[in-house]
């Protein structure tokens, strides 16, 4: 049981920052909406944005909802991969090393319709931040390209030193934290949209810690990097059936 306890604990404290998390933005979107009230404004924030805004508008949200669907179809596809691989099943190499790459390149090109290279922005537009939503989006893209390769790097065992993998760790992390701050701005069903980002930010720090259990205890005790294996599989399998439930 002792073996256990860490990635038991890892859970658990996902499990409780989902929570908390969830509490704290409904409370804060709670508290938005009686200040719209006050200020007169929810009779907009009710009924649909004003023609030609893309943020909220039946179109918006049907390729927001496609976008993270879609995305969604590959993460438990690769969290299977995973699994098995912990399980030790004899199951192709390829989906663990493809998959992440897949989705960081779908990201950077179909994450939002405005933007670079398949929207109106350019790319000094879409990266500098005018927008953070967007740049939010295409930096997911850049963080899930860059820990694709570097665990491609690890899986060949080109890059054997654990070292390897603090980029999917900091870039699990950084990607997680940011979910907490994501906002959509004005948007009519922001409080769903929050209630998304707060379970996937809560997986995906569980996630990346896991990860890095992994490849720590790699060295140690092939048996506890099982275990770790196994909670990384199940976290990532998580994610993916959040974003394939995802809705605005």
């Amino acid at each position: 049981m002792k073996q256990w306890a860490s990635p038991v604990l890892v859970l658990v404290l996902t499990t409780s920052l989902f929570f908390l998390g969830a509490d704290a933005r409904a409370q804060s979107s709670s508290e938005h909406h009686l200040a719209s009230v006050a200020t007169g404004t929810l009779h907009n924030l009710q009924n649909e944005p004003d023609e030609g805004k893309w943020e909220g508008s039946t179109q918006g949200i049907a390729y927001s909802e496609f976008n993270h669907r879609f995305v969604g179809l590959f993460v438990p596809l690769f969290g299977l991969a995973e699994l098995g691989h912990a399980l030790r099943y004899r199951l192709p190499v390829w989906p663990r090393l493809v998959l992440p790459g897949v989705i960081g390149t779908y990201l950077l090109i179909w994450s939002d319709h405005e933007a670079w290279p398949i929207g109106s922005l350019t790319f000094v537009q879409t990266f500098s931040g005018e927008d953070p939503e967007i740049l939010q989006h295409k930096l997911y893209g850049v963080f899930s390209g860059i820990a694709a390769v570097s665990e491609t790097l690890r899986r060949i065992s080109w890059a054997r030193h654990p070292v390897w993998a603090i980029p999917l760790l900091v870039l699990g992390l950084g990607g997680a934290l940011l979910l907490f701050f994501h906002s959509h701005g004005d948007h009519p069903g922001n409080h769903m949209i929050v209630l998304h980002h707060t379970v996937l930010g809560s997986f995906g720090i569980g996630a990346a810690v896991s990860s890095a259990m992994v490849a720590w205890a790699s060295g140690i005790s092939p048996q506890t990097a099982k275990r770790w294996e196994l909670v990384w599989a199940g976290l990532v399998i998580g994610m993916g059936f959040q974003l394939l439930v995802y809705s605005e």
